[in-house]
């Protein structure tokens, strides 16, 4: 019998790590805020460059660390990570009263949480399927929708917090929490089956194919996870509340729609959701730079169903192409795709003089890319890889 203490560790840090990730974008208000942090779109865009880096090096390298250190040592170096990251957030707000100093602890509190992100991530799927070895994919869908709860809970969360004067309060809820699952994991034994022997799996022409698709889909979802609250506020106009409403229904549409698919594969295979899913991104996409300033209600329409088009793909990418390509390549592929767009739309938008509505509405070729990939990626599918359960 599996016992309740280890579930709960593993996905209770999946939510946390959910939460974390997306407490960044879910302030992009009060980082741009001119009574606050007032940074400029390029400024919050470079946010997230060294987030980039350091999650797609943390991902490439967790696989050597487990095997010289262990699994359950690099989940809580990944958890240390975060703590870091949220306590250097905090700590940048007594520093408002220098703009380079403030910055700079930003910047360090993202590149933290890459770290945060690269290493634990993967961890906590592995411990999932160790936990469960008998329902893997239950297992990992579990933890992909606790992990998609805390993106969808953060953007609410740091709207209430703003409410109450004290934007701050999340990061300090989420730093508490984490340092209580922390020592509580270091009391636990967590075993991690055939993790650190794991085979490498050489590089090969279809696996180019995967991580190109993981690249493109990491600049859609980032589009719209990262940029949401701007775009709502900026361009439609809409009071900061319901901004942070629209992210949170972007995430929230994300994690049903994993479910939903997962649940509808006996009638809707995943070869077809594959292929499908991109062409709802850029209809989503194109329908966001079309909304009129007076309507954000189709904003949150709009931003919704981007995230049911962002559901299942990365999932699909993942299970489809684990016999080509290994999970930490195809996350690092998806991490250099979310750096892209976090850090090439501000300067885009703030030195090349184009409108988010412009660049929202041009992401739709991305899109397109997207679906002539997933398009390619089937066509070579053996019939039994193709069609593996969305996880």
């Amino acid at each position: 019998m599996t016992a309740p203490s280890k579930v709960g560790a593993v996905y209770g840090a999946g939510l946390l790590q959910g939460l974390a990730l997306v407490t960044f974008p879910a302030a992009s208000a009060v980082f741009t805020s001119p009574h606050a942090y007032a940074l400029s779109s390029a400024e919050y865009g470079a946010l997230f460059a060294p987030q980039t880096v350091m999650a797609v090096a943390a991902s490439l390298l967790g696989r050597t660390f487990a095997r010289r250190w262990g699994e359950k040592r690099v989940l809580i170096l990944g958890l240390a990570a975060d703590l870091s990251s949220m306590a250097l957030l905090i700590a940048s707000r007594f520093a408002l009263g220098s703009h380079a100093a403030a910055f700079t602890l930003l910047l360090g509190s993202t590149a933290l949480m890459g770290i945060g992100f690269g290493l634990t991530v993967p961890a906590l799927t592995t411990f999932a399927t160790a936990l469960f070895p008998h329902k893997v994919d239950a297992a990992v869908l579990a933890l992909n929708a606790l992990l998609g709860l805390g993106t969808a809970l953060a953007p609410l969360l740091v709207a209430l917090f703003v409410g109450l004067g004290i934007w701050w309060g999340l990061p300090l809820a989420v730093g508490a929490l984490l340092a209580a699952l922390i020592a509580w994991s270091l009391f636990l034994t967590l075993a991690a089956r055939g993790a650190a022997t794991a085979a490498r799996i050489p590089l090969s022409s279809r696996s180019w194919l995967f991580a190109a698709f993981a690249f493109a889909y990491g600049v859609v979802e980032t589009v719209n996870g990262t940029w949401a609250v701007l775009y709502m506020k900026g361009v439609l106009r809409a009071e900061t509340a319901l901004a942070a409403v629209a992210l949170t229904l972007f995430w929230a549409a994300a994690t049903a729609g994993r479910v939903l698919f997962a649940s509808v594969e006996r009638w809707l295979p995943s070869r077809n959701t594959f292929r499908l899913l991109p062409w709802v991104i850029g209809f989503a996409l194109v329908g966001t730079a079309m909304v009129p300033c007076s309507s954000p209600g189709l904003g949150l329409a709009a931003f919704g169903l981007a995230g049911i088009g962002c559901s299942a793909l990365l999932p699909l990418t993942l299970s489809l192409g684990g016999h080509v390509a290994s999970p930490g390549k195809l996350i690092a592929a998806y991490q250099i795709g979310y750096g892209v767009a976090a850090f090439g739309i501000g300067p885009l938008h703030d030195y090349a003089g184009l409108g988010l509505r412009a660049l929202f509405g041009g992401t739709a070729v991305v899109a397109l890319a997207l679906a002539g990939l997933s398009v390619l990626i089937v066509r070579g599918e053996k019939p039994a890889a193709a069609h593996g359960r969305v996880r």
